[in-house]
């Protein structure tokens, strides 16, 4: 009896202080719609830097005087290695081929030469969880101790920089995130607050008749979570009305904007943020009142 009861009660103060409660949805939906923003901006940055790793390479210079089959044994041991993704043999005939087709309108270039000065390769793909600043640092020189091995090329500043962009994303993505959830927090606090001291009467005359304290917090505790899912739902809809615009029309000017993806994930979530937040300010709005 107490649940359907607090859920007409929180739909009628809803009406009742429809203007009240209009201005905290909207405050919601553009706190959400900014959350929203950032997500879908750091989403897409982060699917950019998930596929930097994929061109991330290391290449590994062999000996040369090393025979077929201590070639086939270095090839073997760096294939057990749990941070190699995959790999490419490159034979000392295949790079001076490779590279009389870079230099084809150059040839005299290695006119004169009485034999073949390059070194086998292999060109070694990493997996993405070891790709960072020290991580390749380490494998280059765990590889580099390898018999046969004479030295190790990598991109250090490519690593660096792909390690630094993930973390980034990471810290700027918690920081928006509960800087505005605390925001949204705030606005139903208020909001709870304000709405309870309007009804202060009627709750005074419901305690009276021997109302408990949790069936009096009940219709405040749902109406929270009402205006944040509204607000969610209303932050939703901006953002896909901004993810429309940006796709649709100014990607006629900037066609890369095409690209752009909207994470599905943020469909089902806001709401269910907006609902959470909601229920956590007015939570703490009438767990500050005493009945």
């Amino acid at each position: 009896m107490a649940l359907p009861y607090s859920f007409k009660s929180a739909c009628r103060s809803i009406w009742r202080e429809k203007w009240i409660n209009l201005l905290s949805t909207l405050t919601v939906g553009s706190s959400l719609f900014i959350i929203t923003l950032t997500s879908f901006f750091l989403y897409n940055v982060e699917l950019v830097a998930t596929r930097i790793p994929e061109r991330f390479s290391m290449i590994v210079y062999l000996n040369k005087e090393l025979s077929k089959e201590e070639i086939d044994g270095v090839i073997s041991t760096i294939k057990q290695r749990q941070d190699v993704m995959g790999l490419t043999y490159m034979s000392r005939e295949d790079a001076m081929n490779e590279l009389k087709q870079a230099l084809k309108d150059s040839g005299n270039v290695l006119e004169g030469l009485d034999e073949n000065p390059l070194a086998a390769s292999i060109e070694l793909k990493l997996k993405r969880d070891f790709i960072s600043t020290s991580g390749t640092k380490q494998i280059a020189e765990n590889i580099k101790s390898i018999s046969g091995v004479d030295d190790v090329f990598y991109g250090e500043k490519i690593a660096e920089a792909i390690y630094r962009l993930r973390r980034s994303l990471e810290n700027i993505s918690i920081i928006i995130f509960l800087t505005i959830s605390f925001g949204v927090v705030f606005v139903m606090y208020s909001t709870v607050k304000i709405l309870f001291y309007r009804k202060k009467n009627e709750i005074d005359i419901i305690k009276l008749l021997g109302a408990t304290g949790g069936f009096i917090r009940g219709p405040f505790l749902i109406e929270g979570g009402i205006i944040g899912f509204s607000g969610g739902l209303l932050g939703l809809g901006m953002a896909l009305m901004f993810y429309f615009a940006i796709t649709y029309r100014l990607s006629r000017v900037i066609p890369m904007l095409k690209t752009l993806v909207f994470p599905v994930e943020i469909l089902v979530a806001l709401p269910i943020i907006g609902i959470i937040l909601g229920i956590i300010g007015a939570a703490i709005a009438i767990g500050r009142i005493r009945l």
